[in-house]
């Protein structure tokens, strides 16, 4: 059954290449790093828009849930138990969330720097540094989590983030 839409799709596969295509031209000079910066903000903030009006599950009010749920969640996967989710998991909605955070964040500590206030401040360079390497962890706890439950699942989120799908909900699933 369709699960992403395609704007859904299309966004988190954009995202990833124009992050990727960031980080590889940071030392290749900012011809390209910032206008890369620029279009991540704004798949992001297409994004963020996107889960207040978009399909059933691209909005916020399906995936993301209350801190003691999502505890009890974490406290499920930890013992082996917790259950398939349709769309995002509650970690995996949080995890979308900071991610597309620290995302804003580097577009916008990168927009700074190039103002005329900001021009040369090394604390914010070494913010904007900081934030590019705790995206990178981020990246990959997203992937491991994402391996982590293809496999428990056997399911490849992968597969339905490139086509949409995924199997019905089974009983014991969350649609």
């Amino acid at each position: 059954m369709r699960v992403w839409d395609g704007a859904v799709r299309a966004l988190h596969w954009a995202l990833a290449a124009t992050c990727a295509a960031a980080w590889v031209t940071t030392q290749a000079g900012l011809r390209w790093h910032e206008p890369l910066g620029y279009l991540a903000l704004a798949l992001v903030v297409t994004r963020v828009a996107w889960g207040f009006a978009g399909s059933p599950y691209a909005r916020f009010s399906n995936f993301l849930r209350s801190p003691s749920s999502t505890l009890a969640y974490a406290r499920r996967l930890a013992d082996g138990s917790a259950p398939r989710h349709l769309g995002h998991n509650p970690l995996g909605g949080w995890m979308a969330v900071v991610l597309w955070s620290v995302v804003a964040l580097l577009g916008l500590s990168g927009w700074l720097y190039s103002t005329d206030r900001f021009w040369g401040e090394a604390w914010l360079d070494r913010t904007h540094q900081w934030l590019g390497w705790s995206l990178l962890v981020l990246v990959v706890l997203h992937l491991a989590g994402v391996i982590h439950a293809s496999r428990k699942h056997r399911e490849s989120l992968v597969a339905a983030m490139v086509h949409g799908d995924k199997r019905p909900p089974a009983p014991g699933d969350i649609p």
